[in-house]
């Protein structure tokens, strides 16, 4: 006898089907959030190793800026030692220019000429005083050319004016500039000494000055008479 099945068979395969559906959402859905937790948390590892580097580059730059403060202090002191060292230096030069140059200014003044005032303004240097003469002031400029320590010697005034000292009539003012034969000759005058070529040549002569011979004439006595016989023009032209 064949057997009917009187049963819903397709609200109950409707069922199954939705159950299988719902099974399948569930599964999406757990993927889905699975998915996005993972998602998550590798952007999180990325933004905290971004966030790590960024901290790191910080504390870097936060040293080197001290390190950049340290040199700067550093260079403010090394230039404050340098500026010291120049003003030590420029002091010693000057106190052995200053010595050379009253030693000159007492061996380079003739009879009939005295100084009233010396005044001295950087590198120039400005003599007062009286003379007997014109020739007597003349003689003197020529002295201090020679002197070595000072050099341009110019005439700003020279007048008769007579005054309390009759044997001084005239009174004079000149200016020389200070110089110092020691120092690197600078020929072209643009504030760089020249090359030493000529000291390269002067090597050679050298060892002759180990022999008698060269050490005789290379006295300076010559010069005392020089400076002797500079008053006896001036005497005279008076």
């Amino acid at each position: 006898m064949a057997r009917i099945n009187l049963l819903p068979w397709r609200v109950e395969r409707r069922k199954q089907r939705q159950k299988e559906f719902t099974a399948m959402l569930g599964v999406a859905a757990l993927g889905a959030v699975l998915l996005s937790f993972l998602l998550v948390n590798y952007y999180n590892r990325q933004i905290d190793g971004e966030n790590a580097r960024i901290a790191y580059v910080k504390d870097q730059i936060s040293q080197v800026d001290k390190q950049i403060k340290e040199i700067e202090e550093l260079d403010q002191k090394k230039a404050k030692l340098l500026a010291r060292k120049e003003v030590i230096e420029q002091l010693q030069a000057n106190r052995s220019q200053m010595v050379h140059l009253f030693d000159s200014l007492v061996r380079t003044i003739p009879d009939g000429v005295v100084l009233t005032s010396l005044k001295q303004d950087g590198d120039k240097l400005t003599l007062e005083g009286r003379s007997q003469s014109n020739a007597r002031v003349s003689t003197y400029m020529r002295n201090l050319e020679g002197a070595g320590w000072m050099t341009k010697p110019e005439l700003s005034i020279i007048e008769a004016k007579g005054g309390d000292d009759p044997g001084l009539p005239y009174v004079y003012r000149l200016t020389v500039t200070l110089a110092n034969p020691n120092a690197p000759k600078d020929s072209d005058g643009d504030g760089v000494p020249d090359q030493p070529e000529a000291a390269a040549e002067a090597q050679p002569a050298a060892p002759a000055a180990t022999t008698p011979a060269s050490t005789m004439p290379a006295a300076p006595a010559p010069a005392a008479p020089a400076t002797n016989a500079a008053p006896a023009t001036g005497g005279a032209a008076s």
